[in-house]
């Protein structure tokens, strides 16, 4: 196993972690929806490259002002 023969200074620590820093995450928009999402995942609307992967649910309205 790798052991190192001396301690590692402030300075090279700090330059060692400059390049840790987190990046946005990349987006793209659905052809067939036009919606912005994050690459390789399923839109909000269950679209993935432009098909239907995840059907909706149906949103069911009852109106309450009927008495």
């Amino acid at each position: 196993m790798a052991v190192q023969k001396s301690r590692k200074t402030r300075s090279k620590r700090g330059m060692h972690r400059s390049h840790s820093a987190l990046t946005g995450s990349a987006v793209s928009v659905d052809p067939a929806t036009g919606e912005t999402h994050r690459r390789h995942h399923v839109s909000p609307d269950g679209y993935y490259k432009g098909r239907q992967v995840i059907a909706k649910k149906a949103v069911i309205a009852e109106d309450n002002d009927e008495e």
